[in-house]
């Protein structure tokens, strides 16, 4: 497994409405600026599905990342099987200096591990400059 993480300087129920809403999801879920994510669905609870469309806003690439939930504890953990077939653990912990996400994925064989941690750390601090920039 590989594991990134990062502290949110917000509230713990705004950390998880962000992270998990559509209307949300669709601000924060790619690794760069020349990248966005057009599409966004999210049907959050163990044994429902999840699709995000990233895309390179030039329209040169897309891809879906899409999974389904195996364990959504609000407030606390989610717990997914990506479309192919890799797993992903996410702990929300309240702490004095802000929430923090800690997120474990399965490594796919195709890149390097020290590539695909970059990249996932990309979005989850995109994520945190997101939720930290709205009031």
């Amino acid at each position: 497994m590989i594991t990134i993480q990062t502290t949110i300087n917000a509230s713990i129920n705004k950390v998880w409405e962000f992270w998990n809403k559509p209307e949300h999801i669709k601000n924060w879920a790619f690794a760069s600026p020349d990248w966005h994510a057009p599409n966004a669905e999210n049907d959050l609870r163990t044994g429902g599905k999840f699709s995000t469309t990233m895309a390179a806003k030039d329209g040169s690439m897309s891809f879906d990342f899409w999974g389904e939930y195996t364990l959504v504890k609000e407030n606390e953990a989610i717990n997914y099987v990506m479309g192919d077939g890799r797993n992903v653990e996410i702990t929300f912990k309240e702490t004095p200096n802000g929430v923090e996400i800690t997120e474990s994925f399965e490594p796919e064989t195709q890149n390097p591990e020290e590539m695909q941690r970059g990249g996932w750390q990309a979005i989850l601090d995109n994520f945190k400059k997101y939720a930290e920039s709205i009031t």
